[in-house]
Formats: structure tokens, C-alpha cells, sequence
């Protein structure tokens, strides 16, 4: 879990502009942050919240990193079907930004 996240982190930290805006790479970005947050949520037993769209698609990869590190400090608690759901996402968000 930790590789894969860090390197969609690391594939798109250098992206300009004009790369994000390629078909629907930032959405799917969003989506993975989304998706990220809404498990590390549930394991923590908190609401879900809407993660805010930041006005600049280069805050994408922080904030991919940032809920990806709130995950890991929640990972020995994860159930079979969560880490599921994790891999799922980050697939899906591989296939649309690579």
C-alpha cells in the first residue's frame, strides 16, 4: 500500500498544468484522494468529509501524500475488505493518470 501510493505521489509531483488538464487525470486523482480518505474515516470511526478540490491541480500529489501517510498510521487496523477497496482505487487511478 505504501509503494503504490507513493509512486502515483512521486509519477505526478513533476506534472505541469497542461499534463493534469489531459483528459480526466485530475479527476481521477481527486477520486483516489477521496476514496483514500473516506477508509481512513471509517477505520478511525470518524465521519466521511468531502476532501476540498484545491484551486491548483499541483496540490493533487500533496494531498494524495498527506492522506496516504494519515493511512498508514491507521494501517494495523485495516480489515481484508478496506485493503480491498485501497487497491481497487489506486488501480483505477493508475489506469487513468499512466
Amino acid at each position: 500500500m505504501e509503494r503504490a501510493i507513493g509512486r502515483v505521489v512521486e509519477g505526478t509531483r513533476h506534472w505541469s498544468p497542461a499534463r493534469w488538464s489531459q483528459g480526466e487525470r485530475a479527476e481521477a486523482m481527486h477520486a483516489l484522494v477521496q476514496a483514500l480518505a473516506d477508509v481512513c474515516a471509517d477505520v478511525e470511526g470518524e465521519p466521511r468529509r468531502e476532501v476540498p478540490r484545491l484551486p491548483s491541480d499541483l496540490s493533487l500529489p500533496d494531498q494524495l501524500q498527506v492522506v496516504g501517510l494519515d493511512l498508514l498510521d491507521v494501517a494495523d487496523k485495516l480489515t481484508p475488505v478496506q485493503r480491498d477497496e485501497i487497491d481497487a482505487a489506486v488501480k483505477t487511478a493508475r489506469a487513468a493518470l499512466f
